[in-house]
């Protein structure tokens, strides 16, 4: 199945054509059909010879209706370029073609319409050589003209079998198994709520699925699903479709949004892209110009940001970043429209090439050019690398999501980076698509911060074991789970140490210097006097300082059960000892036993046995302690 859409001058005859092509009017709307003219984008069908079905979307060609016309082109296979025989060539006829050749439609033919109009062949041959001077160079270069009269009939049967012959000729849209149905109307029907409609890509829906209306990430389940006004179980790339969702008001959704299945796609408010600048534009693009930005159905202004230059001039191409006023969703490879918001003016369009961007780049940076020249231009190998690059950790399966390839070419370039070691796997996973793997350079990223994160931290608290394992995560901007895996790989390669709490570069050792050593000591024989009933924690601070004390605690030479008590790790040991040997001998202890084996205070016996039972060593059962069944 395929989509085409009209394009042309207003008045030029595109609906009345449609028409006569399908018997069914695509102006909906009153106020169209009272003005003739259309205004919103207007739907229809037909069959062709040998069995094909064609959507067609026909758009308005006033030059006040040109975001409609730009919601209705983005997703179609062809066009029938409308051109009338009494006018010929028109001003939104060039801007209509601009746009088609910026979009890099695929295939089109022009209608000349209105020829019972014009009787003189000789003006039609004036006509016809005018049109193939604007399409010289275009996408529509080849394009056949088909002389017609939707009056009369003339020509239409011509114009259906070259649509016939041009569509065999478009290959089918890929199942890329992450649909997505850029949203171009939106209504409601009693008994049912709300549908949607738009040309679906990259996928197939069913009924039933879960899906999700991006970018406000409304979570809703697909009820019904027509084609053509059939109702159908599941719905293919490349269809005209409205679905009905359920759970979702009118007032929710505009066109624009995006319908897809969760976890395929996200919203971004930045992108990198390549654009190509209009020959005719006045001034040309420059760095921080607020522009009007299209893409499928959707429409939200954004600011510019020129990399490489300062400015690119008219019939120039460069590279850009696009920050967005409103989210947007997006894939790499995805074609757009530039406007100048007023006055109105097409200034160009360009290619996405990184819709998930990590950062802001700065305009003159060398590397930033060097990707971007990669994403335009490179290899199957080259592509999926710079994607795995933004990815961070990825599965197999979420990279293939995120690189927008065909399967067989994204297996063969997958295996040949992890055969070259330019994909790492980081855990082992029980499944193929559950081992986490990072791109080298990523690997090298991460590593790096990591390093250095652990260098200024031991740096700044030479008496400290290593940093906190939550501070390193959040320093290092990672998920717990990406933290985790990242964690255990540099464990593994020994590029770090770690206990249940802390982390440290592997070389690191606490140094204490004379002084603190002498302090230690002095330390150790004060808690030595009374064992179990020692300084408590302000008295050993006043005594060592408090870097000391918590080097000490950290290390486990002394064991802090409470805000103000502190054992010697040997007094620890022992009074652990006993409690363990008297509960296997005797069934339990209370507080009062302890105090008065260790000859103590309540104090000191309360803040162990409160630890012991803290750390699962035992357990309180009214006034006694018994030991936890591990």
């Amino acid at each position: 199945m395929h989509v085409i859409g009209t394009a042309g001058h207003v008045d030029h005859g595109k609906s009345t054509l449609i028409k006569a092509l399908t018997g069914i009017n695509p102006d909906r709307l009153r106020e169209e059909q009272e003005r003739e003219m259309t205004i919103e984008l207007g739907f229809a069908w037909l069959t062709l010879a040998g069995g094909l079905e064609v959507g067609i979307v026909d758009v308005p060609g006033h030059r006040d209706f040109i975001d409609n016309m730009l919601a209705g082109v983005g997703g179609i296979d062809a066009v029938i370029f409308v051109i009338a025989a009494d006018e010929g060539v028109m001003p939104q006829t060039r801007e209509h073609l601009a746009i088609l050749d910026l979009l890099q439609i695929p295939a089109g033919l022009v209608a000349l319409t209105k020829c019972d109009l014009v009787p003189e062949p000789d003006w039609l041959n004036l006509v016809e050589d005018d049109i193939r001077s604007i399409l010289a160079g275009t996408v529509l270069n080849e394009a056949p003209i088909i002389r017609v009269s939707a009056r009369t009939g003339e020509g239409l049967d011509s114009l259906r079998d070259q649509l016939a012959v041009l569509l065999k000729n478009v290959p089918s849209r890929p199942d890329l198994q992450r649909p997505r149905l850029s949203i171009d109307r939106v209504f409601t029907l009693t008994g049912f709520g709300t549908v949607v409609t738009g040309t679906l890509q990259d996928g197939s829906f069913k009924t039933g699925d879960e899906v999700v209306i991006l970018p406000q990430n409304l979570k809703s389940r697909i009820r019904g699903l027509q084609t053509h006004k059939r109702k159908l179980d599941m719905v293919q790339p490349g269809s005209r479709t409205a679905v009905n969702i359920s759970g979702i008001d009118l007032d929710q959704v505009k066109r624009g949004d995006l319908l897809t299945i969760p976890g395929k796609y996200l919203p971004s408010g930045r992108m990198d892209a390549s654009i190509h600048v209009l020959a005719d534009v006045s001034g040309g693009i420059f760095h921080n110009q607020e522009v009007k930005f299209y893409l499928g159905a959707a429409e939200t202004l954004a600011r510019i940001r020129v990399l490489g230059q300062d400015k690119i001039a008219p019939g120039g191409k460069g590279w850009v970043q696009l920050e967005f006023s409103d989210p947007v969703v997006a894939a790499h490879g995805d074609r757009f429209i530039l406007r100048r918001p007023s006055p109105g003016e097409t200034l160009g369009g360009g290619i996405i090439l990184d819709p998930h961007p990590v950062k802001r780049h700065k305009r003159f940076q060398a590397e930033v050019i060097k990707k971007l020249e990669v994403l335009s231009q490179g290899s199957p190998d080259d592509l999926l690398y710079q994607a795995a690059m933004g990815a961070g950790l990825f599965t197999r399966k979420r990279l293939g999501e995120l690189a927008k390839m065909d399967t067989d070419v994204l297996e063969q370039a997958f295996t040949k980076l992890v055969d070259e070691g330019r994909f790492i796997a980081i855990n082992d996973g029980s499944a193929r698509d559950e081992v986490l793997l990072a791109a080298d350079g990523t690997l090298q990223k991460f590593t790096a911060s990591m390093q250095a994160e652990l260098e200024q931290f031991h740096t700044a608290n030479p008496l400290r074991q290593g940093m906190p394992r939550e501070e390193l995560k959040s320093r290092l901007k990672l998920s717990q789970k990406d933290f985790s895996t990242l964690l255990q790989w540099w464990l593994n390669t020994a590029q770090i140490k770690a206990d249940v709490s802390r982390v440290s570069l592997p070389g690191f050792q606490v140094a204490f210097t004379p002084d603190q050593v002498k302090k230690q000591a002095i330390l150790l024989k004060q808690l030595a006097v009374a064992p179990f009933s020692p300084p408590g924690m302000k008295d050993l601070i006043e005594l060592a300082g408090i870097d000391l004390v918590n080097a000490l605690i950290e290390s486990g030479t002394l064991v802090k059960t409470s805000d103000e008590v502190v054992f010697s790790r040997q007094a620890f040991e022992d009074m652990k000892s006993w409690v363990v040997t008297t509960i296997q001998n005797e069934g339990a202890v209370t507080i009062t036993g302890f105090r008065d084996h260790f000859e103590t205070s309540r104090k000191y016996a309360l803040a162990f046995l409160e630890n012991l039972d803290a750390s699962g060593v035992t357990y309180r059962d009214g006034d006694y302690r018994k030991l936890r069944v591990r």
